[in-house]
């Protein structure tokens, strides 16, 4: 059997449990794929988005409904190594990428300020809509994963002072018509590496000199939530659980399309 092949019948076999079952979980409980879906799959060249890429394809081959899938990579400045060694794991999956370039190191390099990470995650994403349109596509893919969760909604609270998460779906407020779906969003990152290290599988980490200088928010917020698992092991699984509960009489204030609304705005009513 041919490497890619061994590659794929582990995700829907030894990490069925860890990984195929919680990838169609998503799918099903959020409504991420329906018929007829052009989706343009986002290769970084990291372990979870290459995980996504083969686990969207099996659900092609073997789905209940048709869909249609473009795996797109955006260079945004890799080295001539990191890119050689993307499309070499590409190969060994067997996945047909589609590579188009960007500034987005150039312009984040320029542009620091106190969150280098989320200005380059929004260049990213306005140059992925924007390749995911001029291919047909109604749909992009990101291989964020359950860890990346939880992590997104400390940095939210600890860093801009607001409890909010991030979704397993969301609409483009500048690319009408398309949507932005996570199917990995209840797997584990440890499972990624494991599946990744199973299979002798060597990806890209992030390739940004800002980060690998040790300055990124999101890095200080793992290493955060590792020491308070010291205190409560379930504290990731609570930290989820909060953003499916929470109780809208017990808040001081919050907003919905754009409107605020008080807790003074009821409280004698």
């Amino acid at each position: 059997m041919e490497r890619y092949r061994e590659i794929e019948k582990s995700i829907i076999k030894k990490y069925r449990k860890e990984i195929w079952s919680k990838f169609v979980k998503a799918i099903k409980e959020f409504e991420l794929i329906k018929e007829n879906d052009k989706i343009a799959v986002c290769i970084s060249g990291g372990k979870d988005s290459f995980l996504l890429a083969k686990c969207l394809e099996e659900l092609k081959r073997h789905g209940q409904f048709k869909f249609d899938l473009e795996f797109i990579v955006m260079d945004p400045g890799y080295t001539k190594e990191t890119l050689e060694q993307v499309i070499e794991t590409a190969k060994i999956l067997n996945l047909k990428i589609n590579i188009f370039k960007s500034n987005i190191f150039e312009v984040s390099k320029k542009s620091l300020g106190d969150n280098p990470c989320f200005l380059c995650a929004r260049m990213r994403r306005g140059h992925l809509y924007s390749k995911a349109r001029e291919l047909g596509c109604n749909k992009i893919a990101l291989g964020h994963h359950f860890n990346d969760v939880i992590e997104t909604v400390m940095l939210n609270m600890i860093f801009n002072g607001q409890f909010s998460s991030m979704m397993p779906k969301l609409k483009s407020e500048n690319f009408e018509g398309i949507e932005l779906i996570r199917p990995l969003y209840y797997v584990f990152e440890k499972d990624v590496i494991s599946w990744a290290k199973k299979n002798d599988l060597n990806f890209i980490g992030c390739a940004c000199s800002v980060t690998k200088k040790g300055i990124g928010r999101r890095k200080q917020i793992k290493e955060l939530i590792e020491d308070l698992k010291k205190i409560n092991p379930n504290i990731d699984y609570n930290i989820f659980k909060a953003t499916c509960n929470v109780n809208l009489n017990t808040m001081i204030s919050y907003y919905k399309d754009s409107k605020i609304y008080n807790f003074l705005d009821y409280y004698d009513n």
